[in-house]
């Protein structure tokens, strides 16, 4: 075995590429969407390196064209849950005892599998799978799945060179362990590469896992394991199975090694899992780790200076891109009435230049949203907003499920700051926004931060240096990731760290050192060189 102490290569941002016509790289994902469509795809679980099918299976379908089938998944039930935790227990001890330097290569071998052979089928998945335009898909399913990745073994590297100091005659010593039992990934459709970091963050400390990813976003998924196997995941480190998320938390909370759940979703999930966990604490071996990242309010607050354009653009990217499906878009905002008539004639321009459809065709910037159960509860809002004396839909507001499940661009102007879209999370493609006085700027903050539970992401648009320092100042508890003249999505792993706080979850900040120290379980060792011969301090001797 070496004894020599190993640095990891520099993490750089991987970059984005164009998709330009007739780049090289558009020509091959083109090729490999047309490739995936034309199969249908049989997806087994995987659970301790073995490929498991069950009798049931369900059908799998772009959500921008539901009448095509992509595949079928095979559902498991709880005997598929214990074998799986099983399978990872199995595995703890010889993954455990791994060098962490055998550790970091296979994941940074799946982050090059990712950056060359397999970014055209992992992206071409994404879009298909959870249809999203070919940018959006790179820059979740190719550049942060593998900025994840390879930041995470510099953090993992960082983490176990810190040492405590040593007196004389003594030498301490830390060690990171991985924690006693196996980790529950439970991870969301709207990014591959969160899909993918929930399961490798933990066990790239060497822990085990039993990864079960959202129904929506199983096609990528079986791209993703595909990846792991390839790089060197060994049998059972990783186990992914699809099963109800009833019956798995029904097996997996139960079980008495537990270790920790990692976890992106619903605050409402996330607030049950809480409460089981604690009510079955008795019986778990240790505390379990709980780190989640849940729902979003996110605003954009504008001051009276606000540079219009820059604004409008922030708006209908931040709000519109991947159809508003993202954990961090915005779904509210605030803008003084001296620049409204000016962003909201900008805002139709932008939208109505938006073309909606399928992913496969490269010219649409808007395509579906993720299924039917979504579709109907955005319709049923934007329905309302229709109805009613408090609001108005003024952009947009169409819905059509007849081939996809498409939404347009919708914004939805409220006469008063509690009018429900104002407070509710949505998730699809709808901004809401509340037009208040100048004069009421300090006040609007402060509706901005009582308005919402949530605490994720949020923005402030100003040209005012005093203004903005009292927005950062009022808004101070109001984002995890707080941007200033920009829109409050895109936060790049390595930059500008994830994760917010209040009901938005445990704000573990994914992409960051802070995330992997969650999965480690300190050690420390004092060595005494020259142990005392005798009990007596000098303190007892007499006068």
């Amino acid at each position: 075995m070496s004894n020599a102490i190993f640095r990891t290569p520099l993490p750089q941002n991987e970059p984005i590429k164009s998709y330009a016509p007739n780049s090289p790289e558009r020509k091959e994902l083109q090729q490999k969407l047309r490739e995936l469509r034309a199969q249908v795809a049989d997806i087994p679980m995987y659970i301790g390196g073995q490929e498991v099918r069950s009798e049931q299976t369900r059908r799998l379908s772009p959500p921008h064209d539901h009448k095509h089938t992509l595949g079928h998944y095979h559902e498991g039930d709880a005997s598929h849950v214990e074998q799986a935790i099983q399978a990872a227990l199995n595995a703890q001890k010889a993954w455990a005892n791994m060098p962490w330097e055998e550790r970091a290569a296979i994941f940074l071998k799946a982050a090059e599998l990712i950056a060359g052979p397999y970014r055209a089928k992992l992206n071409a998945a994404t879009m298909l799978g959870q249809s999203k335009n070919a940018f959006q898909a790179e820059i979740d399913s190719a550049c942060e799945i593998i900025d994840f990745l390879r930041y995470n073994v510099a953090f993992m590297r960082e983490i176990y060179t810190w040492q405590p100091e040593s007196s004389a005659g003594i030498w301490n010593r830390s060690e990171y362990r991985p924690l006693e039992g196996f980790v529950f990934a439970l991870t969301p459709f709207n990014f591959t590469a969160i899909a993918g970091n929930l399961p490798t963050a933990p066990a790239m400390l060497g822990n085990v896992v039993v990864w079960k990813p959202s129904t929506t976003q199983i096609y990528s998924a079986n791209v993703l394991m595909e990846i792991f196997r390839e790089a060197g995941v060994p049998d059972g480190v990783i186990n992914l199975i699809y099963v109800k998320g009833s019956i798995a938390g029904d097996v997996v909370f139960k079980n008495p090694h537990f270790a920790g759940i990692h976890f992106t979703g619903g605050t409402s999930t996330f607030n049950h899992i809480w409460k089981t966990i604690g009510q079955n604490i008795d019986i778990y071996k240790s505390y379990p780790r709980i780190v989640g990242e849940t729902g979003g309010k996110d605003f954009v607050m504008a001051h009276a200076s606000a540079d219009p354009k820059a604004l409008a653009v922030a708006l209908v990217r931040g709000a519109f891109e991947y159809q508003g499906q993202k954990c961090s878009a915005a779904s509210r905002a605030y803008i003084p009435a001296n620049i409204w008539p000016e962003v909201l004639e900008l805002m139709r321009e932008h939208i109505k230049s938006m073309k909606m459809g399928g992913t496969e065709d490269f010219t649409n910037f808007i395509n579906a949203v993720i299924d039917e159960v979504s579709f109907d509860k955005l319709e049923s809002y934007i329905k309302g907003a229709q109805n009613s004396n408090e609001a108005e839909v003024i952009i947009g507001g169409k819905c059509d499920k007849s081939v996809g499940y498409f939404i347009e661009p919708t914004v939805i102007l409220a006469k008063s700051p509690q009018y429900v879209t104002l407070c509710e999370e949505l998730f699809g493609p709808v901004l809401t926004v509340y037009v208040y006085q100048p004069e009421n700027y300090e006040r609007t903050l402060e509706l901005v931060d009582g308005t919402s539970p949530y605490a994720l992401t949020g923005s402030i648009f100003s040209q005012d240096r005093y203004a903005l320092g009292v927005a950062v100042k009022a808004l101070t508890n109001s984002a995890g990731n707080f941007y200033i003249n920009d829109k409050p999505t895109g936060a790049v792993v390595g930059q500008q760290p994830f994760g917010g706080g209040r009901a938005s979850g445990t704000n573990d900040k994914a992409g960051s050192i802070l995330n992997l120290l969650r999965w480690v379980n300190a050690r420390t060792l004092k060595e005494t060189f020259v142990p005392p011969q005798d009990y007596r301090y000098p303190f007892l001797q007499a006068d």
